[in-house]
């Protein structure tokens, strides 16, 4: 049943309880008081109950049953549509949510429509009925209070986004990677505080401009200026914290390009680094390589006459020329020309 709290009011005081919306109708025509229905996402039917006995217009009717609405204040006649989204801060999350009222104000009666369970205006009912006095100025009473107990909420929303905020610098500085997502959400959610906020500006100024045209009690007048300060205040607060986001993006931004290019400057030092320590190990080859040829070069020249005193020194008794007269000078002189050609080539070819 959508019907959750259902009073007519006389004089500031609670004279009924119908337990039906047909029921409230009857009692109030009857005593002539204020009724004040409280509905939580009704059906079409029981809204339009609602909608003929009182005269509601069709199209605040519809944004009624659709929800989802943007806040605002619309005036059909004598009757105001206001729709209100109140917001509470989730600590073990730390997150922002938003609710959504409607309420219909009119001449003798209060309907309010309300789409979450937040905020708990049974709160506000009883705080009313502690109060017969603000009670009996009628539905602009009601209307306050529910205004006031939305912005109150606000503030513990202002104190917990302003503890995000002061986490998100630390963690900035601190190179956390995960802060660039936390601050986007946390963006996000002050960017949707403030399109609950900002219209209550608006909408507040524009009930004080229409105060004395219908007759609303001089000490609420009062009342609503100071509601409309404290939005002010909320206003403000979330504005600045949308601009510290925003300048906590572009800071993150520079500080990821730095850590970029000091990644980069460290990258290049260490490729000329690399390439330094290459040059001298090719330099370090090459002299190892020309020392290898000059040792090639003289073992080569070495070799030959090595070869010829080694074939002649073998003691073999049939051996070719061993009986010559001049084998042993043209041994000689074959390893002197043997030696001296290879030193030549060697040298032509720069290994010496």
């Amino acid at each position: 049943m959508a019907l959750i709290d259902n009073g007519i009011y006389v004089g500031g005081r609670r004279t009924g309880n119908p337990h039906t919306l047909s029921e409230t109708y009857e009692l109030l025509r009857e005593r002539d008081g204020m009724a004040w229905i409280g509905l939580y996402r009704p059906d079409r039917d029981e809204l339009r109950s609602v909608a003929d006995e009182f005269a509601l217009h069709p199209l605040s009717v519809e944004d009624a049953l659709k929800g989802h609405q943007r806040a605002k204040l619309e005036r059909f006649g004598d009757t105001l549509f206001i729709v209100l989204r109140p917001a509470w801060y989730l600590d073990a999350e730390e997150t922002v949510e938003f609710g959504e009222v409607h309420l219909f104000i009119g001449p003798g009666f209060v309907v309010t429509v309300r789409h979450a369970e937040n905020p708990d205006l049974a709160k506000v009912r009883k705080r009313l009925e502690d109060n017969p006095d603000l009670l009996a100025l009628g539905p602009e009473a009601v209307l306050y209070t529910i205004l006031d107990e939305v912005v109150d909420g606000y503030g513990p929303v202002v104190a917990g986004l302003e503890n995000d905020i002061d986490e998100i610098q630390d963690q900035l500085f601190a190179g956390d990677p995960a802060v660039s997502r936390r601050i986007y959400e946390l963006l996000r959610e002050v960017i949707s505080f403030q399109r609950a906020t900002r219209p209550l500006e608006a909408m507040l100024e524009s009930l004080q401009r229409g105060a004395d045209k219908y007759g609303v009690d001089l000490e609420l007048q009062r009342s609503l200026r100071d509601v409309l300060d404290h939005v002010l205040r909320v206003s403000e607060r979330a504005d600045s914290f949308r601009i510290l986001l925003e300048n906590a993006l572009t800071v993150h931004s520079t500080l990821v390009t730095q850590q970029q290019n000091d990644e980069m400057r460290r990258l290049s030092e260490a490729s000329l680094e690399q390439n330094e320590e290459t040059r001298k190990l090719s330099e370090t080859g090459l002299a190892q390589n020309e020392e290898i040829k000059k040792i090639s070069s003289w073992a080569a020249i070495l070799f030959a006459p090595t070869l010829i005193g080694t074939i002649y020194g073998m003691n073999f008794t049939y051996m070719p020329e061993l009986d010559w007269p001049l084998g042993y000078p043209l041994a000689l002189v074959a390893m002197v020309v043997g030696g001296f050609v290879l030193y030549r080539v060697f040298k032509a070819r720069h290994w010496l």
